[in-house]
């Protein structure tokens, strides 16, 4: 999937029809008190032009009249889309937002400056989506679309203040046959090696603005048919039977989770190196290189993204690779979005004991986090926990949860759809609503609720963004100097 330009429209109060084209974050047009737009009806084309003329309304309008007038709510009476944000700074506190006092007061009521924080590392996850070559007919899927100086250009991203500084690999190994459609050319085609996500670091004006320079490891979730069948071996191993050091071999995580971490395949020069080999040296060259800077460690993911975080996470820690010339311990955080149980409560015992902070976003009604370990895991009395120690199934999360619950949006369906409670756009939607239990949904940050749509069909029809917008425009396919239609090479973008 890729970005692609679409034109359509946001529902305000006017008696005018006002274009709106969507950027990769927000909308051009800010929320305020201008009047209510009235749709042209369901056959028209997407792109709406300015006209004076009085527009009919259509049953679809007459319909979402009501919820609109709630959505409008949503953004408050007065010109005021934006919730204010506390005065102080990201650099004043950002052992506090990185979980130095385990989130403490921040969760409810939400942190404003936590909420922003949680919304740009989503962001980052999401970036493993975005530029993933979903295309068989691609020379390039399975890969990234853009090179790393790239990377961020492309996605709309350049404002993260960050320098992508290497790529990631994984090689799942199932001995199974891949179904993941082949290319068509095969000989460019790694069957079991894909990009799964990045190492970049923010540079000198972000790490500024941060307080800190801010190692960031971005793992993307499942896509591919390999990597879905791992998720699928939920039987606990001892982490320290996969190289993985760890003196406790009752400490145990999930079999597919740690196989992809580690597994290689030397035929193919990306993944000579297992995955776990590529983000331990990246990260000990990058604490190298800023030695004396004040430096944090800081990991997100959606899905199973969220696992690899955490698993690698613990890695390092365990390995001693935040520990300074000095002798002085980096913090290590974990930002996880939909993230899955990864090992069982030695396995949590072990990572809180050396330090590594984690925070846990969900959608209550999304059934990722709640497995594997769907009959004994931390909800269970201590007492049977501990009988079940040695039970291949017995599973326990990790730090702490910000639970949310998309049916307290009033742009979201009320659908079961899995899909949709999983996705991770509806879930930094969610988060720019959150402001505590029990409190009023409303958008803090203005971020454009048309991203929901990306990858699923979640927001209610009279919004008119149409479902799984995201995709490359015209398949990459240009018209080249001798007038032949050719299809794009990504190395060449």
């Amino acid at each position: 999937m890729a970005l692609t330009f679409i034109t359509t429209h946001v529902s305000l109060r006017s008696e005018h029809i006002f274009p709106v084209t969507l950027s990769n974050h927000r909308c051009s047009t800010q929320w305020s008190k201008v009047g209510k737009l009235e749709v042209q009806g369901l056959n028209k084309p997407k792109v709406l032009l300015r006209t004076d003329e009085p527009i009919i309304a259509t049953e679809l309008e007459r319909n979402g009249r009501e919820e609109r007038r709630v959505e409008e709510d949503v953004f408050g009476e007065e010109e005021a889309p934006l919730v204010k944000q506390q005065e102080r700074q990201i650099a004043d506190c950002w052992r506090e937002i990185h979980g130095q006092d385990d989130w403490a007061g921040l969760l409810d009521p939400m942190d404003p400056l936590l909420r922003s924080e949680l919304i740009r590392y989503g962001e980052m996850a999401q970036a493993c989506y975005d530029a993933f070559d979903f295309d068989p007919h691609s020379k390039h899927c399975g890969d990234c679309k853009y090179t790393r100086d790239q990377l961020f250009k492309h996605l709309g991203m350049e404002g993260q203040g960050y320098e992508v500084s290497s790529y990631l690999f994984a090689t799942p190994k199932v001995g199974l046959p891949i179904f993941f459609r082949k290319p068509r050319l095969p000989e460019d085609w790694r069957e079991n090696t894909n990009w799964i996500g990045y190492v970049a670091v923010s540079n000198d004006e972000m790490s500024k603005r941060l307080g800190r320079r801010d190692i960031s490891i971005a793992w993307r979730g499942t896509v591919t048919c390999p990597e879905w069948i791992l998720d699928l071996m939920d039987i606990l191993k001892s982490i320290s039977s996969d190289k993985i050091p760890c003196h406790d071999r009752m400490v145990k995580v999930e079999k597919g989770f740690v196989e992809l971490y580690t597994n290689k395949d030397e035929s193919f020069e990306s993944c000579k190196t297992s995955a776990r080999e590529q983000v331990l040296h990246e990260v000990e060259r990058l604490i190298e290189k800023y030695h004396g800077e004040e430096l944090c460690i800081t990991i997100t993911g959606h899905s199973l993204g969220g696992a690899l975080a955490i698993l690698s996470a613990y890695d390092i820690a365990e390995t001693g690779l935040n520990i300074t010339r000095d002798s002085r311990a980096l913090p290590i955080s974990v930002f996880s979005f939909a993230g899955p149980r990864v090992g069982n409560a030695r396995f949590k015992e072990r990572l809180e004991s050396l330090g590594v902070k984690v925070l846990r976003v969900v959608n209550e009604h999304d059934m990722v986090p709640k497995s594997p370990g769907f009959l004994i895991n931390e909800h269970v009395p201590s007492e049977l926990m501990k009988l079940a120690e040695g039970f291949p199934w017995s599973y326990s999360h990790v730090g702490e949860e910000l639970a949310l619950n998309h049916k307290n949006s009033p742009f979201l369906k009320d659908t079961t759809d899995p899909i949709c409670a999983h996705n991770l756009e509806a879930l930094l939607h969610l988060l720019d609503g959150y402001h505590g239990k029990g409190r009023r949904f409303l958008l803090a940050t203005g971020r454009d609720i048309a991203l929901v749509n990306k990858a699923c069909n979640f927001l209610k029809d009279h919004h008119q963004i149409p479902p799984f917008w995201h995709q490359d425009k015209s398949k990459r396919m240009v018209r080249s100097k001798d007038g032949r239609w050719i299809q794009l090479d990504w190395a060449l973008v």
